[in-house]
């Protein structure tokens, strides 16, 4: 059986060239970005059915520039789950998942209930990967988080990090859907 709608802001973060907008828009329109074109930001929306519930996820893609560290800060503010995203290639990318796994908590005031899913991408890659299993399973044990390898190339385990974080976000937030108003992901304004 059905329940209600739920309502869900996702927020996709991690460095630049990682694939946070080829993992987003495999997951929302099932194609791949063949070309790297660097987001400042993009919203999306798809609904999901997890365990018999609907959840309307609308997903920000966000900017992996560090020039736009306020609109992180405002994002994280208004998120209730997050998709922390680094390059399996790139073992850089591995570290700055942990300055945004702290920065979402400092945000969030220290809750450690906060959904989040770790995504190491480019699986497919395996020539070029730098980043071993081990190394990520210990880092995500230590963090109690769940970690997923994927390919947006591919089409490699996309849904399960979204359908992961949609049963993180429904035991974080069990409250019922109808009474609430769905929050959308708002600029915040700027006087200049």
């Amino acid at each position: 059986m059905t329940r209600g709608m739920r309502h869900f802001n996702v927020v996709v973060l991690g460095a630049g060239g990682v694939g946070k907008s080829a993992l987003t828009v495999r997951f929302v329109q099932d194609v791949f970005l063949e070309t790297y074109d660097p987001t400042i930001e993009e919203a999306y929306r798809r609904i999901l059915d997890v365990d018999g519930v609907k959840a309307s996820l609308e997903v920000l893609d966000t900017a992996g520039a560090e020039q736009f560290t306020a609109l992180k800060e405002f994002y994280i503010k208004s998120g209730q789950g997050f998709v922390l995203v680094f390059s399996l290639t790139q073992e850089a990318s591995l570290r700055e998942v942990n300055n945004l796994r702290q920065q979402i908590y400092r945000v969030k005031g220290g809750d450690i209930t906060v959904p989040i899913v770790v995504v190491g991408t480019k699986l497919d890659l395996v020539a070029e990967r730098e980043v071993s299993r081990s190394t990520i399973q210990s880092l995500v044990a230590r963090w109690g988080i769940p970690f997923y390898e994927t390919s947006a190339k591919r089409n490699w385990h996309i849904s399960d990090v979204f359908q992961g974080l949609v049963k993180q976000m429904l035991t974080r937030h069990p409250d019922d859907p109808s009474s609430k108003k769905p929050t959308r992901f708002r600029k915040p304004c700027t006087v200049m």
